[in-house]
Protein backbone atom coordinates (compact mmCIF):
# COMPACT_ATOMS: atom_id res chain seq x y z
CA UNK A 1 0.00 0.00 0.00
CA UNK A 2 1.19 3.20 -1.21
CA UNK A 3 -0.57 6.20 1.15
CA UNK A 4 1.31 10.24 1.03
CA UNK A 5 0.91 12.36 3.70
CA UNK A 6 0.47 16.29 2.01
CA UNK A 7 0.75 19.10 4.60
CA UNK A 8 0.13 22.50 3.75
CA UNK A 9 1.19 26.17 5.05
CA UNK A 10 2.72 26.60 8.31
CA UNK A 11 2.83 23.18 9.30
CA UNK A 12 6.02 22.63 9.00
CA UNK A 13 6.43 24.80 12.19
CA UNK A 14 4.92 21.99 14.16
CA UNK A 15 6.20 21.65 17.86
CA UNK A 16 7.05 25.57 17.57
CA UNK A 17 4.23 27.00 16.29
CA UNK A 18 1.71 27.48 19.51
CA UNK A 19 2.12 24.43 21.49
CA UNK A 20 -1.21 24.81 23.39
CA UNK A 21 -3.01 24.30 19.94
CA UNK A 22 -0.23 21.90 18.25
CA UNK A 23 1.68 19.89 20.09
CA UNK A 24 5.66 20.30 21.17
CA UNK A 25 6.41 17.37 18.66
CA UNK A 26 7.74 18.26 14.86
CA UNK A 27 6.12 16.55 11.95
CA UNK A 28 9.28 14.63 11.43
CA UNK A 29 9.38 13.27 15.05
CA UNK A 30 5.67 12.38 14.67
CA UNK A 31 6.45 10.77 11.12
CA UNK A 32 8.96 8.45 12.26
CA UNK A 33 7.00 7.20 14.67
CA UNK A 34 4.22 6.24 12.17
CA UNK A 35 6.34 4.58 9.78
CA UNK A 36 7.80 2.28 12.75
CA UNK A 37 4.51 2.04 13.29
CA UNK A 38 3.06 1.29 9.72
CA UNK A 39 5.87 -0.60 8.68
CA UNK A 40 4.25 -2.82 5.72
CA UNK A 41 2.90 1.00 4.23
CA UNK A 42 5.29 2.53 1.79
CA UNK A 43 4.21 6.02 3.49
CA UNK A 44 5.27 9.42 1.94
CA UNK A 45 5.30 13.44 3.12
CA UNK A 46 5.30 16.34 1.02
CA UNK A 47 4.95 20.00 2.88
CA UNK A 48 4.24 23.28 0.87
CA UNK A 49 3.54 26.57 2.54
CA UNK A 50 2.19 27.36 -1.61
CA UNK A 51 -1.73 26.43 -2.75
CA UNK A 52 -0.24 25.53 -6.28
CA UNK A 53 2.00 22.99 -5.58
CA UNK A 54 -0.15 21.02 -2.38
CA UNK A 55 -2.57 21.27 -5.99
CA UNK A 56 0.15 19.53 -8.32
CA UNK A 57 1.57 17.04 -5.52
CA UNK A 58 -2.29 16.07 -5.53
CA UNK A 59 -2.13 15.85 -9.23
CA UNK A 60 0.83 14.22 -9.67
CA UNK A 61 0.29 10.97 -7.17
CA UNK A 62 -3.59 11.57 -7.65
CA UNK A 63 -3.53 8.61 -10.18
CA UNK A 64 -1.34 6.60 -9.02
CA UNK A 65 -1.37 6.38 -4.43
CA UNK A 66 -3.23 4.46 -2.81
CA UNK A 67 -4.14 7.22 -0.12
CA UNK A 68 -3.75 10.98 0.42
CA UNK A 69 -3.90 11.90 3.80
CA UNK A 70 -4.29 15.40 3.76
CA UNK A 71 -4.05 18.55 6.02
CA UNK A 72 -4.26 21.96 3.72
CA UNK A 73 -4.18 23.49 7.15
CA UNK A 74 -5.82 27.24 6.59
CA UNK A 75 -6.24 26.44 2.96
CA UNK A 76 -9.16 24.27 3.73
CA UNK A 77 -11.13 27.13 4.25
CA UNK A 78 -10.26 29.26 0.89
CA UNK A 79 -8.58 26.89 -2.02
CA UNK A 80 -11.04 26.06 -4.44
CA UNK A 81 -8.68 25.12 -6.01
CA UNK A 82 -7.19 22.38 -3.88
CA UNK A 83 -11.31 20.91 -3.18
CA UNK A 84 -11.41 21.12 -7.23
CA UNK A 85 -8.18 19.04 -7.14
CA UNK A 86 -9.11 16.29 -4.51
CA UNK A 87 -12.37 16.16 -6.55
CA UNK A 88 -10.34 15.51 -10.09
CA UNK A 89 -8.03 12.63 -8.66
CA UNK A 90 -9.13 9.06 -8.40
CA UNK A 91 -6.89 8.46 -5.01
CA UNK A 92 -9.13 8.49 -2.21
CA UNK A 93 -8.55 11.24 -0.08
CA UNK A 94 -9.11 11.48 3.75
CA UNK A 95 -8.96 15.42 5.16
CA UNK A 96 -7.17 15.59 8.39
CA UNK A 97 -6.87 18.43 11.06
CA UNK A 98 -4.69 18.14 14.26
CA UNK A 99 -7.62 20.52 16.31
CA UNK A 100 -11.45 20.73 16.03
CA UNK A 101 -11.30 23.36 13.56
CA UNK A 102 -15.02 23.60 14.49
CA UNK A 103 -14.09 24.71 18.34
CA UNK A 104 -12.34 27.41 16.53
CA UNK A 105 -12.75 30.90 14.94
CA UNK A 106 -16.11 30.58 12.81
CA UNK A 107 -14.23 30.86 9.74
CA UNK A 108 -12.29 27.45 10.05
CA UNK A 109 -15.77 25.70 10.39
CA UNK A 110 -15.97 25.81 6.41
CA UNK A 111 -14.03 23.31 4.21
CA UNK A 112 -13.56 23.32 0.42
CA UNK A 113 -11.60 20.02 1.10
CA UNK A 114 -14.67 18.21 2.70
CA UNK A 115 -17.48 17.59 -0.19
CA UNK A 116 -14.85 15.52 -1.92
CA UNK A 117 -12.82 13.67 0.66
CA UNK A 118 -13.20 9.97 1.77
CA UNK A 119 -13.77 11.34 5.06
CA UNK A 120 -12.70 13.79 7.61
CA UNK A 121 -10.76 13.37 11.10
CA UNK A 122 -10.32 16.21 13.29
CA UNK A 123 -9.24 17.35 17.03
CA UNK A 124 -7.35 14.30 17.90
CA UNK A 125 -3.77 15.75 17.57
CA UNK A 126 -1.08 14.06 15.60
CA UNK A 127 -2.95 11.12 16.12
CA UNK A 128 -5.83 12.19 13.72
CA UNK A 129 -3.10 11.08 10.64
CA UNK A 130 -2.42 7.46 12.61
CA UNK A 131 -6.31 7.35 12.22
CA UNK A 132 -6.49 8.90 8.39
CA UNK A 133 -3.63 6.07 7.81
CA UNK A 134 -5.49 2.68 9.54
CA UNK A 135 -8.75 4.36 7.41
CA UNK A 136 -7.04 3.00 3.95
CA UNK A 137 -5.44 -0.04 6.00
Amino acid sequence: MKLIIINGPNLNLLGKREPEVYGKQTFEEYLAVLKAKFEGVHLEYFQSNIEGELIDKIQEVGFSYDGIVLNAASYTHTSVGIGDAVKAVETPVVEVHISNTHKREEFRHVSYISSGAKGVILGFGLQSYDLAIRSFI
